[in-house]
């Protein structure tokens, strides 16, 4: 999520200096605390809703990623007035999946990866080079010494096997979502992967054809992440869209 404009030091990365930008992890993941029960993609939502009202924004131009791209979706349909702009990534406006071969091996083999938890960084640094080699983008080269680093860093707040459950369990609970997005009335941009053997192309297109006004965009070469090289077209569609 972003807000726009403000006095905060500018960034270079970011081709708005006048932005601040916050990132939060999921409940189940990261830093957050762990769920002791289910819950949906709204009580999610209200999570994100949370960050605002904690940082003392009304409003920002949201994006998410994956699941982080459907607890987006609700934002925008269930808090319309806090969401200035919606970008959906990688995602999907259901609980339908879109089954093809491929997809069921990917998710045949992810989630085997997630149910033995790496015993230390190292081998966290290990096991996140593996879940890449699954999902990520085979038409961009992946930096698997920065993803091994990164693995290592995360060891002792990464998502265990149960959390996962949770997280398929509250993206199945709230089923088809694509009447509650034909509501939705933020400028909306949907970037999906030709690669992505999670959320195939027909996802991102349900989920643009679900919105009224959608831009869809698609990447040759892209899985289910956001691969280096495509940063700055990334960055640029989601600013224009902040700036519809």
């Amino acid at each position: 999520m972003f807000r726009s404009p403000t006095s905060a030091a500018a960034d270079p990365r970011w081709p708005r200096p006048d932005a601040r930008l916050a990132r939060y992890a999921n409940r189940d993941a990261g830093q957050s605390s762990r769920a002791t029960a289910d819950y949906t993609l709204a009580d999610s939502a209200a999570d994100g809703i949370a960050v605002l009202d904690a940082l003392g924004w009304p409003a920002a131009h949201v994006v998410g990623v994956s699941l982080g791209g459907m607890i987006a979706q609700v934002m925008a349909t269930r808090q319309a007035e806090r969401v200035l702009s919606l970008t959906s990534l990688s995602s999907a406006p259901d609980h339908l999946q879109r089954w093809n071969l491929r997809k069921v091996r990917t998710l045949v083999k992810f989630a085997a990866l997630h149910r033995k938890r790496p015993k230390d960084p190292e081998s966290a640094g290990e096991h996140l080079v593996r879940i890449y080699r699954i999902v990520g983008s085979p038409g961009h080269p992946h930096d698997e010494d920065w993803i091994r680093d990164v693995g290592r860093q995360t060891f002792h707040t990464r998502t265990d096997f149960a959390a996962f459950r949770r997280q398929g369990k509250a993206m199945y609970a709230l089923g088809d979502r694509r009447a509650e997005l034909a509501g939705v009335r933020a400028p909306t941009l949907v970037i999906t992967g030709e690669a992505d053997p999670v959320q195939p192309v027909s996802a991102g297109r349900a989920t643009a054809d679900a919105i009224p006004g959608a831009k869809f965009v698609t990447y040759a070469g892209m899985g289910h992440d956001l691969p280096r090289p495509l940063w700055p077209d990334l960055i640029g569609e989601i600013d224009a869209i902040a700036n519809a």
